[in-house]
């Protein structure tokens, strides 16, 4: 009984810590949702009068922008992490997420003022590419350390939750708006709305982000620096990183490949292609991704816990084997159907084992660095795969399917998915050589043949 009293407030506090941590994700994913989402309405305000095109390819640009800055978020916002703590981090990131959308909100038109309106757009998209860019590796470093051993995989898998919960909370106010204004006001002024309701939810999250307790690894870390001898200077940050765990680096960019394009195509081109090579109606569409996503947020935790249970190397298996397996079939199959039953069965079959990887993303990188790199060791290889192979995940799909050899892009995925398989292969189980339970002083837990002991 007494086992029982003292355990619940310890779970209450690491599932308000998680929420906490959480809804910042959320709000991040959501605010940069919304920028893509309401772009067609927006483009002519920021960009002077005349062709459409050129006014969507100006604010598509101004979005690749702020895609390119996340790796610099990844390193800056991971240093910083690593430094000064995850709670203060995740703090000054979901600010600067807030205040860009607050940017963007408030700004008047190019008619007003000239070329100021663009300029501060893009400053707007840089300060949200930094706080993006720096969110995962902070965030999943935090929600790693504040996880009860044996448990982590189950609370680290919501931070994809988040993101998720996010795109959906976007496409939630985008048709709320669609349906309530018409589209001269939402040209006019209903496209800031949802970039003010972002600001507010921000600084909102800011606020409780504030009284996040801090992870006791980076507490330790913090005494730990403390007592050591101000004589012997420890590395930290970019240097130490790279001389001292570059297997580690390149096992998060391998592990990372795979998983993020599969993820950019199963859950953001996937709409356009049964749009433009199914068929599908846009309505059907938007209908069949919003319930097959909802259904991939909901699986996380479930991949998360199995992984828990039976390690994180049998999951990330399951998830590369079905990605090379079944990519080119799904992707065939799912060109040629005019059933919307089907689309959603296919699409959330493609999801469902991309949550192999999805849900481990944060906890089978984090749990390979030690304390003093976490964030920046997680944060940065990450965000330059997804700057990279997840931003050039749509342009290379359509690049092929205007060449006539769209079938390429399907062994693409196909070929990415298989880095991952053998990243994977070559990688210790993270789960039974984790810094996060051996402490700072553990040994580096790298890219390897050679088995681990299982443990106790």
């Amino acid at each position: 009984m007494s086992q029982s009293r003292t355990s619940l407030p310890g779970r209450s506090r690491v599932t308000a810590n998680v929420i906490r941590g959480c809804l910042g994700n959320l709000i991040e994913w959501y605010d940069w949702f919304v920028y893509a989402t309401f772009s067609v309405y927006f483009a002519s305000v920021f960009f002077p009068e005349g062709n459409q095109t050129a006014q969507l390819l100006s604010t598509a640009v101004v979005f690749a922008v702020g895609f390119l800055m996340r790796p610099l978020g990844g390193w800056l916002l991971g240093a910083y992490a690593d430094r000064y703590g995850r709670r203060r981090a995740l703090t000054l990131s979901v600010t600067l997420m807030s205040l860009g959308s607050l940017t963007i909100a408030l700004t008047p038109g190019h008619d007003t003022i000239g070329l100021g309106a663009p300029l501060l757009l893009v400053v707007a998209r840089l300060a949200q590419g930094l706080s993006v860019g720096g969110e995962f590796g902070s965030s999943a470093s935090y929600l790693a350390e504040i996880a009860p051993a044996g448990r982590r995989g189950f609370y680290s898998s919501f931070q994809y939750v988040s993101i998720v919960l996010g795109q959906l909370a976007a496409l939630v106010v985008a048709i709320g708006l669609q349906n309530t204004l018409t589209d001269a006001q939402l040209k006019s002024w209903g496209w800031r709305i949802p970039f003010v309701i972002g600001a507010a939810a921000g600084l909102a999250v800011m606020y409780l982000r504030r009284s996040m307790e801090e992870s006791e690894q980076f507490r330790q870390e913090q005494a730990r620096t403390t007592r050591q001898d101000p004589a012997v200077e420890e590395r930290k940050g970019l240097i130490a990183l790279f001389r001292e765990y570059p297997r580690q680096i390149l096992a998060v960019f391998g592990l990372a490949i795979g998983g993020t394009v599969a993820f950019y195509t199963y859950t953001t081109y996937l709409q356009k292609y049964l749009v433009n090579t199914a068929g599908l109606a846009k309505s059907t569409v938007s209908l069949v991704g919003f319930c097959a996503l909802f259904v991939y947020m909901l699986l996380q935790p479930a991949a998360g816990a199995l992984s828990d249970r039976i390690g994180r190397r049998p999951v990330m298996f399951g998830f590369s084997l079905c990605g090379m397996f079944l990519t080119v079939p799904i992707m065939t199959v799912l060109g040629h159907t005019r059933s919307p039953w089907l689309a959603f069965l296919l699409m959330t079959v493609a999801l469902a084992f991309t949550s192999g990887y999805s849900a481990l993303a944060a906890i089978i990188k984090a749990e390979m660095f030690p304390t003093k790199v976490r964030a920046l060791g997680v944060g940065l290889p990450h965000a330059l795969v997804t700057a990279t192979f997840g931003g050039l995940t749509e342009p290379i799909a359509l690049a092929l399917k205007k060449s006539g050899h769209e079938i390429v892009f399907f062994w693409y995925v196909t070929a990415c998915i298989a880095l991952t398989f053998l990243a994977t292969v070559l990688v210790r189980e993270p789960s039974r050589a984790s810094l996060l339970e051996a402490g700072t002083a553990a040994a580096p837990s790298g890219l390897t043949t050679t088995p681990t002991p299982q443990g106790s």
